[in-house]
């Protein structure tokens, strides 16, 4: 018998049409979109098409989509073509001023630690006990004019939902453009750009049933954004670099997939997630603890603490789940993961931390047969 796979927020399968629509471009359709011939106009028609598959997922307009190499690229874009031409000018002026919080994804993390080595001011915001950014000091952060803030979606290890709309009002009240990174959300719950009032947006082809290597950046109309990969002018000059027409069309047919399928998708996935903790919960009771916040957060992710074990070793022991765990060890000592830290979270019970995300093809009986298997593990494993 096969795992059981509950690690989509690590990666998801390729949907099966998702593979069907790509497959005539890794085949017959191999022409460069940037040629006129006949064999350029088909994979031209094929990436606009594409263009306004994403665009309509989130509520855009296709001329403001660009496609990347996945989610990583895309906010590496996104705050470097923001903050690089800003540090080249600041020896005439101030340095830029980046805001984001301590719970960001290394995408975003190391891309504001690679800018603050540069030169730029980078304020890294708190957040409560449940991952959700806080937003007075937020404000305070804003007192020192900003460039651009940065800040999730949602939590892709603990699933927390941040209060973007809420946020992008008030960077914007302070003159900030707004960046957000929903590679976990997109497709998993409703996104509309305009609601959310962001001024760029991270798109991953991998967390959304397309395959890994592809993603997108949404640029709203009017903001300057310098290029990060520079050669010809490919993606309306944003992003050189011969578009890669399978992938490109695998992402488009992935997010007219997703959007033709919310909310109904939402909804099952949570009650899918809810299943499984309602299932371990009945088990444990007061020996497992829920990380995250309990209600704004992704309808596919739980987090939780095994209490008195190390997340790691109690996966070790059940091999026929796939997932994840919340800390790490090294050299005989348990590290809770930055998130978890941020969060303030205890660490003799962050290091039984396990994350669990249920997907597109998970079914009733893989959730109840992990939260058996799961519960056996942790009664029969020897407590720290």
């Amino acid at each position: 018998m096969k795992a059981i796979y509950l690690d989509y927020n690590a990666t998801t399968p390729l949907d099966p049409l998702v593979v069907e629509a790509m497959e005539p471009f890794l085949r017959e359709h191999f022409g460069n979109p940037s040629s006129t011939h006949v064999y350029g106009r088909a994979a031209h028609e094929a990436v606009a098409r594409a263009r306004s598959q994403v665009a309509t997922l989130i509520g855009a307009e296709a001329a403001e989509i660009v496609f990347t190499s996945g989610g990583t690229e895309a906010t590496n874009h996104a705050l470097k073509g923001l903050v690089l031409p800003s540090l080249a000018r600041s020896a005439r002026g101030p340095a830029p001023h980046v805001v984001t919080s301590t719970v960001e994804h290394p995408a975003t993390a190391e891309t504001c630690a690679f800018l603050e080595r540069l030169g730029a001011q980078v304020t890294r915001v708190p957040v409560d006990r449940h991952g959700v950014i806080e937003l007075e000091a937020l404000e305070q952060a804003l007192r020192r004019p900003a460039l651009v803030v940065g800040i999730m979606h949602a939590n892709n290890e603990v699933g927390t939902l941040e209060p973007i709309a809420t946020i992008a009002r008030i960077a914007h009240a302070h003159g900030a453009l707004v960046h957000t990174d929903a590679a976990q959300s997109a497709g998993k719950i409703a996104l509309d750009v305009d609601a959310l009032g962001v001024d760029l947006l991270s798109l991953a082809g991998h967390k959304l049933y397309a395959p890994k290597g592809v993603g997108a950046l949404y640029v709203r109309a009017g903001v300057a954004l310098e290029s990060l990969i520079h050669g010809a002018g490919h993606e309306g000059g944003r992003r050189a670099g011969t578009e890669n027409v399978p992938y490109v069309v695998a992402l488009g047919a992935a997010s007219q997939l997703a959007q033709r399928a919310l909310p109904g998708a939402s909804e099952a996935l949570r009650r899918l997630r809810d299943r499984l903790w309602d299932g371990l919960r009945q088990s444990l009771g007061d020996d497992i603890v829920l990380n995250g916040h309990p209600v704004h957060r992704l309808p596919s992710t739980l987090n939780v603490n095994f209490v008195g074990h190390v997340g790691a070793d109690l996966l070790a022991a059940v091999p026929e789940i796939a997932a994840s765990t919340g800390s790490a060890c090294h050299e005989g000592r348990v590290e809770l993961s930055p998130v978890l830290r941020a969060m303030r979270v205890p660490e003799e019970i962050g290091r039984g931390a396990v994350r669990l995300s249920v997907g597109r093809f998970t079914t009733d009986d893989e959730v109840d047969r992990a939260a058996e298997m799961l519960t056996a593990a942790a009664r029969s494993h020897t407590r720290i």
